[in-house]
């Protein structure tokens, strides 16, 4: 019985995409594969035809949480991951989830170290990625999985989790993941409010998944928009009064040159 689905966001006419649809396929696990999308087109029904995917086409409000809000919903798994068209995944991502699975305590989320996709290159060690792995070492150890406060002393510094390296488990979760409203930080307020919850937040670091980072994609077009730093600075607020809020905004908003070309 299969327990995971991949479920593809796809928008407009990517040219990552059969790259990251590739990638799903050569799971050394079993595993569903969607594909939702809100701009449905020749392209992407082609390649939902070559590779046997059923597309599911959001006709209602769409967006960024809309999307992935509509994508997670089309999954009857246990485990969903919402797999963004640009990125692509270690083969081995879900024979790692659903080892690490078994041994966990009622878990929430799954999600891995990445590395970046750079101009065709692989980057596994740079500035940004140093920083994120040093605020993950504490749930390195099992024992930290189900504590709330370490994850949640861990998210008050900032967003170290790679949102396409999370997979729900869907009994855990609740039916609606990401809040409308927010167009740079959707994914850091979500683990917010599920950090809340009881259950294990497990972590693996091993970098099963590629993320992509290229001047079209969404998150290098978002850092161009001022509204970035005013969400950031609203979840800081979850977690710390004004004063120190805006100073780690401050500083938070250097690590933004990472998801530059030439950075």
């Amino acid at each position: 019985m299969i327990s995971h689905t991949f479920a593809i966001c796809a928008y407009k006419e990517s040219e990552y995409l059969e790259e990251c649809i590739v990638s799903l396929i050569n799971q050394t696990v079993k595993t569903n594969i969607i594909l939702a999308t809100s701009t449905p087109n020749d392209y992407i029904e082609g390649l939902c035809n070559k590779y046997s995917i059923t597309m599911y086409v959001n006709t209602g409000e769409s967006g960024i949480t809309q999307d992935w809000n509509f994508a997670y919903s089309k999954a009857d798994t246990e485990y969903v991951t919402i797999a963004h068209q640009d990125d692509v995944y270690s083969d081995v991502y879900v024979e790692n989830l659903e080892l690490m699975m078994q041994k966990a305590k009622k878990p929430i989320i799954f999600f891995t170290d990445y590395y970046e996709v750079r101009n065709g290159q692989k980057v596994f060690d740079n500035k940004l990625l140093k920083v994120k792995k040093l605020m993950l070492l504490p749930l390195r150890i099992k024992l930290f999985h189900n504590s709330r406060f370490v994850r949640r002393r861990i998210l008050s510094l900032g967003c170290a989790i790679c949102c396409p390296s999370v997979t729900f488990v869907r009994n855990n979760c609740p039916d609606v993941i990401f809040a409308h409203g927010f167009r740079s930080v959707e994914d850091w307020e979500a683990w917010e409010k599920l950090s809340k919850l009881k259950g294990a937040f497990v972590y693996c670091h091993k970098p099963l998944m590629g993320h992509r980072i290229h001047e079209d994609s969404e998150t290098s077009k978002i850092i161009l928009d001022s509204a970035r730093q005013e969400e950031n600075y609203i979840i800081f607020r979850k977690f710390w009064p004004a004063p120190i809020a805006r100073l780690l905004n401050s500083f938070y908003k250097k690590s933004e040159d990472s998801n530059n070309l030439n950075s």
